[in-house]
């Protein structure tokens, strides 16, 4: 079996929107090689030609392919603009996930979701603002699990509560930022059975001082300081571990912090489950 054997059968998978007339050039390895052509910098349309006019030859000795020339840009522009972004999405979390399997242990996974801005995307003819997507990433093994696009009219937050709801993550650390401490996020991580480490700032005032009170007012049950030295930097970072039962037992986010959450000013901690508890100062 050849090592893209795999992605090829599942990108044979996504429908191909042109008749059957059309189709000289397979869906599955315009896809493919639109992705290799993008992944060595690529950009466009014009660029994906490029690539595939420029390795031709070798692609077609590798793949077993009889192309005589590249495919115009204008073919793959109307090839790619015409699939369903649902049926590629689902493909390439599939994919991602059987490269997961193997590459980190189950047990010990991290995965931050994080918001981007996708870079010249603005649209000043149609009135576009720049697009937005929620990425999740495997930060060990440094893979992109899945991603939704954010709607102009919304935020990150829903979008974090719907890929919580998604993606196989039962067992998983998830990190976000402190807009995503809202108790429908952290719902939604018990729901998916995970543990999820979120920012906890001013836009939980109470929470905060009750946090920051209890930390002030007791010893750290644990402690860790790390020194990290290069580029003419020198920072020493030292964190802090109380427990959070205290801190929530009256409160509404009892039912979501089990036993711990994090950090005054920059991070709490909620472990949704049969987990701990904790609160986290940095």
């Amino acid at each position: 079996m050849r090592p893209f054997d795999p992605l090829l059968a599942m990108l044979s998978e996504i429908p191909d929107p042109r008749r059957a007339e059309g189709k000289l050039y397979k869906l599955p390895y315009v896809l493919l090689f639109s992705i290799l052509a993008v992944v060595t910098g690529g950009n466009s349309f014009r660029s994906i030609e490029t690539f595939i006019k420029v390795h031709r030859r070798r692609l077609n000795a590798a793949f077993g392919l009889r192309w005589k020339r590249a495919p115009a840009h204008t073919a793959i522009r109307y090839i790619l603009q015409g699939l369903d972004a649902q049926e590629v999405e689902q493909v390439f979390r599939r994919h991602a996930a059987g490269l997961l399997e193997t590459a980190t242990d189950p047990s010990c996974r991290t995965v931050s979701l994080d918001g981007k801005t996708l870079k010249q995307s603005f649209d000043n003819f149609n009135d576009r603002k720049a697009a937005q997507v929620l990425h999740a990433f495997n930060l060990e093994a440094g893979l992109v699990l899945a991603h939704i696009d954010i709607e102009e009219k919304s935020n990150e937050i829903p979008a974090a509560q719907r890929l919580l709801s998604e993606l196989q993550i039962a067992g998983c650390t998830v990190t976000l930022d402190a807009m995503h401490c809202q108790k429908k996020t952290l719902e939604a991580a018990a729901a998916a059975q995970a543990n999820i480490i979120v920012q906890l700032k001013d836009n939980q005032p109470t929470l905060l001082q009750q946090v920051e009170t209890h930390c002030a007012s007791r010893d750290p049950e644990s402690s860790d300081t790390s020194v990290t030295q290069g580029r003419n930097r020198h920072e020493t970072r030292t964190a802090e571990v109380f427990s959070a039962t205290r801190v929530v037992a009256e409160t509404e986010w009892k039912r979501l912090v089990s036993g711990s959450s994090v950090s005054p000013a920059t991070c709490c901690i909620a472990m949704p489950g049969p987990a701990f508890g904790e609160v986290r100062r940095r």
